[in-house]
């Protein structure tokens, strides 16, 4: 067993939390997780807030356990959102793409945990004034939307520099990953790439299987000419969105090729011209397994090590 303060804040088992990954952390995975010890997020992507207070019922049927919702600050819906985690009663929120500041008191008031996701030391620093119980320093590795610093730059910078818990996101999946991550100062890990291969995530089995078989260079960043970059497998898709940017085309047309393109994948399975956003970290994963084996697993692997390596985590 591995325990730190991240285990305290939340009140959960095991110092992992699950990725917010739109279109594919849903009830089921998120419960799953949940019942395993982590925290499960559930993603409410730009999802109406009807369809995310659904969720968040589902999974109070399904665990007994603290979960949380991930807020994508730049959907048409994060206001209403913010409302219904606290109608609902959520256990923690963790937020992305953007400052949740003028949400914070409003979560704080309902007793919700308030964890940003941070790409950077100053927007660590601001979240920390702001009030955050926690920051999630996610790094260059992770699928999705990217910041610039990579996880092993980023996460102890940002341990220097507040004095709130530090979770370290981006390029981890395994036991190795997890004890580097508290190595740095971090109290814990979110996964995402990990979780996609559980038998528990309901994502198109065309994508966990475009996952599964990826080799370590088989990742490629599109989307830096817009100043939004993304990290996703190479497929037909990414090469055109790449051909786009090359020919210097309008941001506009590169927005309007890549508008629906992770639902094309996640839900409906088309990964030539789908974005199956994964992390560099694909390479490592290379079995479908339940969430708590996944769990297991890690933990072992990461108390097995340490105890090998003779230190004592506290």
């Amino acid at each position: 067993m591995i325990k730190t303060k991240l285990c305290e804040l939340l009140n959960i088992e095991h110092p992992i939390i699950q990725g917010g990954m739109a279109w594919i952390a849903d009830s089921s995975l998120a419960a799953a997780v949940s019942n395993a010890g982590g925290l499960g997020i559930i993603a409410a992507g730009n999802a109406p807030g009807e369809i995310v207070r659904e969720e968040i019922r589902k999974a109070k049927r399904l665990t007994d356990r603290p979960f949380g919702v991930n807020i994508m600050l730049l959907s048409p819906y994060a206001e209403e959102v913010a409302k219904i985690v606290c109608e609902e009663k959520v256990a923690v929120v963790t937020t992305g793409a953007g400052n949740p500041g003028k949400y914070i008191e409003m979560w704080k008031e309902n007793n919700i945990k308030v964890i940003p996701v941070v790409p950077s030391v100053a927007l660590a620093k601001r979240m920390e004034r702001s009030g955050v119980d926690a920051v999630i320093a996610e790094g260059h590795e992770s699928g999705g939307h990217i910041g610039e610093l990579t996880t092993m730059a980023l996460v102890p910078q940002v341990v220097d520099a507040v004095s709130i818990p530090v979770v370290a996101a981006g390029g981890i999946a395994d036991g190795r990953g997890l004890l580097a991550a508290l190595s740095l100062g971090a109290v814990g890990v979110q996964m995402g790439t990990r979780f996609l291969v559980a038998k528990e995530c309901n994502v198109h089995q065309n994508y966990k299987q475009r996952v599964l078989s990826a080799k370590d260079i088989d990742t490629v960043i599109t989307g830096l000419s817009t100043g939004h970059p993304v990290r996703s497998l190479r497929n037909r898709f990414t090469r055109e969105l790449l051909n786009i940017e090359k020919q210097g085309l309008d941001a506009e047309v590169f927005e309007q090729r890549a508008a629906g393109s992770l639902k094309r994948a996640a839900i409906d399975g088309d990964i030539d011209f789908g974005s199956v956003m994964a992390g560099q970290v694909s390479g490592l994963v290379r079995k479908e397994q339940t969430c708590s084996e996944i769990i297991e697993e890690i933990v072992k692997e990461a108390s097995d090590l340490y105890k090998a390596l003779g230190g004592m985590v506290r």
